[in-house]
């Protein structure tokens, strides 16, 4: 062998000998969301800070990788598969329509849901326990009673609650469905406004306006991400929005109480741990969050016409100026 070629040779041996080791030690935790918006990327951000406060560093014994799906159903089951190509060790699915298509690809690799209101309904786990899957995760249902007193308090004379939502997301489907049969218990009733695109929010919105007393938002994805417009419409006619998601106050809804969804990316990330360390995903049980938290904003109340009583205020996580 020629001597430039035997160096060539030692050279690539030394640096398998230094890299392959330290890469053969790494989990690969890849990351899906349907969509970025503040509520989701919390969760990621979160479940990324609790890998490192269990031993799990990037750069080190992890490696992480994360994509949106840009709000594109086919484009979450391409990333998927991607994924699973990659022979990633667990995969988290921010929001129903991810999960949905990261659990549809694969019966396999472990599976941890995040942001998913009722995953029975979106058919990732057959109930609220342990799955005996590759599935399990955290979800973030809320008591619809307590949002409805909430808008009661903020909103003491509303009849008709408007929802712009998305008809192909189960979450928010469930949660229509739920309202349809709760509000007529509390002297109200549903008027609802389908948004399959992020681009129909605006117009949705507008739809329900001199039909409405109030919008309720849940943590629909494409309302979430077009916000600002649904907020427009709010000033405009002077229709209060209520939200589910706290992020969304600081966006101009008049009032949310939510979970944090920084605390639940904690929650998600620690469960992703334990797998990391052995657990059997089917094992864990799905989790839930009572850790809610009560924010407003009394200025966005005066632009849509209201004035925020002050017993609500002086309760809040946060008051948002």
């Amino acid at each position: 062998m020629k001597k430039s070629s035997w160096f060539a040779a030692a050279v690539l041996a030394l640096g398998f000998a230094a890299v392959s080791p330290a890469q053969a030690q790494q989990k690969l935790v890849s990351v899906l969301a349907i969509v970025e918006h503040p509520a989701l990327d919390a969760v990621r951000d979160g479940a990324h800070e609790a890998l490192e406060e269990a031993g799990y560093k990037e750069g080190e014994n992890l490696k992480w990788q994360y994509q949106s799906a840009q709000g594109n159903n086919a484009t979450a089951a391409q990333i998927a598969r991607k994924f699973i190509g990659d022979k990633s060790d667990v995969i988290i699915g921010i929001a129903t329509p991810t999960a949905q298509a990261v659990v549809a690809a694969t019966k396999t690799i472990p599976v941890v849901f995040a942001a998913v209101t009722d995953p029975v309904a979106a058919k990732l786990v057959s109930g609220w326990g342990a799955s005996g899957t590759n599935v399990t995760g955290v979800s973030d249902v809320l008591s619809l009673e307590k949002q409805m007193d909430l808008l009661r308090e903020v909103v003491p004379d509303a009849k008709r609650v408007g929802m712009v939502y998305n008809p192909g997301e189960a979450n928010s489907k469930v949660v229509v469905e739920a309202l349809k049969k709760l509000l007529p218990t509390m002297g109200m009733e549903l008027v609802e406004a389908g948004a399959p695109r992020t681009v129909d929010v605006g117009s949705a919105a507008r739809s329900l306006v001199g039909k409405v007393d109030v919008i309720y938002t849940n943590t629909d994805n494409n309302v979430v991400s077009a916000y600002e417009s649904l907020v427009k419409v709010g000033q405009e006619s002077k229709i209060p929005l209520i939200a589910s998601d706290t992020a969304s106050v600081e966006r101009g809804a008049v009032a949310a109480l939510g979970i944090d969804y920084y605390d639940m990316g904690k929650q998600t990330g620690r469960m992703v741990a334990r797998i990391l360390d052995g657990a059997d995903p089917g094992e864990i049980p799905v989790e839930t969050s009572d850790n809610l938290e009560l924010y407003v904003n009394p200025m966005a109340g005066a632009k849509q016409g209201i004035v925020v009583p002050d017993s609500l205020i002086e309760r809040a996580t946060k008051v948002v100026e």
